[in-house]
């Protein structure tokens, strides 16, 4: 069982790690995480429905660890998935009132199942006969009604509720992200307010101003590339606070030199390579 668990759980942990890299999971990418881990679940299902535990204490761990460790990226993606799904195209405040509203419902399953908590997170074992033995439910310690319903080759008293705790401490920080960039939206945008109006002056040359705008429509970085030379330019003079004049006629004499087309752009990396040689020595 060993090698088939193991191969299950490294599928699941490198899809995750490409999928996800940097946390960053959106409604899309929840759902292929949803649609890649349910059939490797599917055929743990099978596979524990043919196969005879050793003994009670392979039983128990399976039930106790691997099923819940599987079950709850299930639950984790499934929840950022309707998460992102209903979100409200309100205002900031809508948005961070419903996702503590979410806070809210994993502190209240937290407080509904603190014994259980408690007994899980101390690493205690007296109980995982009842807790995480397929056949041994003690109705007065698994008092859910939903363990009626469940796969009986496939569950115990306990082992969604380990799996729903894991996907909750997940989805816990999860929400905490999501809230910090909305926080951190408000104040971008408390600050860009307090700013004046263009706060930049262009104190370098006429030319350079022109060969930097050339060299922006050039690359296309603007608008993918949209952006037409005029907008560009334009958009140097209103910000910066500089006459360009006629830049297509200095466009031509910057084409015509000898030496450097580009000294203004040479320069900037020059000094960009200076100062990251000058921050290695310190």
């Amino acid at each position: 069982m060993e090698k088939f668990v193991n191969m299950i759980i490294s599928q699941i942990n490198t899809e995750i790690e490409n999928v996800c890299m940097n946390s960053d999971v959106s409604s899309d990418k929840a759902l292929y995480m949803l649609n890649f881990i349910r059939p490797l679940f599917e055929r743990l299902r099978e596979f524990i429905h043919e196969y005879t535990f050793q003994d009670a204490n392979e039983e128990i761990s399976f039930f106790k660890n691997i099923k819940p460790f599987i079950l709850s990226k299930l639950i984790y993606f499934n929840d950022i998935y309707t998460l992102e799904l209903r979100k409200p195209n309100g205002s900031k405040d809508v948005l961070k009132e419903y996702y503590k509203k979410k806070q809210t419902t994993i502190t209240e399953f937290c407080n509904n199942n603190l014994d259980f908590y408690q007994y899980y997170r101390s690493k205690a074992t007296h109980l995982d006969k009842y807790y995480f033995l397929r056949g041994h439910e003690n109705y007065k310690l698994c008092h859910n009604g939903g363990m009626f319903d469940k796969d009986p080759l496939f569950s115990t008293c306990c082992d969604h509720r380990v799996a729903k705790m894991l996907a909750y401490d997940m989805l816990e920080i999860y929400l905490q992200q999501r809230l910090q960039e909305v926080e951190r939206k408000e104040v971008i945008e408390i600050s860009r307010a307090s700013l004046p109006d263009n706060p930049f002056q262009w104190t370098g040359t006429k030319i350079a101003a022109i060969e930097l705008g050339y060299a922006i429509y050039a690359a296309g970085v603007l608008n993918n590339g949209n952006a037409d030379i005029k907008e560009i330019m334009t958009y140097i003079e209103a910000s910066f606070k500089i006459d360009l004049g006629d830049y297509y006629r200095t466009y031509l004499t910057i084409r015509e030199r000898k030496k450097d087309k580009t000294s203004f752009l040479t320069n900037l990396i020059n000094q960009l390579l200076r100062k990251m040689d000058e921050d290695d020595k310190l």
